[in-house]
C-alpha cells in the first residue's frame, strides 16, 4: 500500500493539495493548517499517505509529518470519529498542542478547537491520554530561545527544527523591535523563507 508520494506540487487550497508525478495528479485532503508545510507551488513535495478505500470511494488524506499522520491514524481509531473529522481537529490544533492538552487534560483547549464539543473532548482524552507518538518532548528539552511558541507551531506544523530555528534567524533583523504585529509578521515571513529553501 502506499506510503508516501513525491512529486512537483501543483495545487493549494484551504485543505487539498495536488501533487503532479510525470502526469499523474495526486489529490490529497490535509489538515488546513499544514497546507503551507508542503512548500510553494512548483516545489518538489513528499506527501506521507493515508487511503479511505470504500465501496462506492475513494479518498487520499496526506501529511507532512509520520507524527502527524500517526496523530490522525489515532483519532480517527476513537468511536464517533471519521477521517473527516480528524482532518478538522489537525486542522484546528498543531500535532504538539493537541498531545499536550490531552496529557494535561485540558478541556477548554479541546473545545476550542471548532467542531470539538466537550463531550467529544472528554472522550478523545479517556481515549487518547498516554497513546499518542510524542511528538513534543523533543521541542520543549530545547532551549525556547526569543521565539519558542513561533517554533513550537512551525515544528507542528511539520517543519525541522533545525531550518526553523535558522529561517527565524534570517528575517528576524528585518522587522523592527517595536512593530505592533512583530510575531505575526516573523511566523509569516518564516514561513515564506522555509517553503523558499
Amino acid at each position: 500500500m502506499f506510503n508516501a508520494i513525491r512529486g512537483t506540487l501543483c495545487h493549494k487550497g484551504a485543505d487539498t493539495i495536488r501533487i503532479d508525478t510525470n502526469g499523474v495528479e495526486w489529490e490529497f485532503s490535509v489538515p488546513a493548517r499544514s497546507v503551507d508545510a508542503f512548500g510553494r507551488l512548483g516545489d518538489e513535495a513528499r506527501v506521507l499517505c493515508w487511503l479511505l478505500h470504500r465501496e462506492d470511494s475513494m479518498r487520499l488524506y496526506g501529511f507532512p509529518s509520520e507524527a502527524e499522520r500517526s496523530i490522525f491514524i489515532e483519532l480517527i481509531g476513537v468511536d464517533g470519529i471519521g477521517p473527516k473529522q480528524a482532518l478538522k481537529i489537525l486542522g484546528g490544533i498543531g500535532a504538539g498542542d493537541l498531545e499536550r492538552a490531552l496529557e494535561s487534560e485540558d478541556l477548554a483547549r479541546l473545545e476550542s478547537v471548532p467542531g470539538l464539543g466537550k463531550k467529544t473532548a472528554q472522550k478523545l482524552v479517556f481515549a487518547l491520554k498516554g497513546r499518542l507518538p510524542s511528538v513534543s518532548g523533543a521541542s520543549e528539552a530545547a532551549p525556547a530561545g526569543p521565539h519558542g511558541d513561533i517554533v513550537r507551531a512551525l515544528v507542528d506544523m511539520g517543519y525541522d527544527r533545525r531550518r526553523v530555528a535558522e529561517a527565524l534567524a534570517r528575517v528576524d533583523a528585518g522587522i523592527p523591535p517595536d512593530h505592533p504585529e512583530r510575531e505575526r509578521e516573523l511566523f509569516r515571513l518564516a514561513i515564506v523563507e522555509l517553503s523558499a529553501s
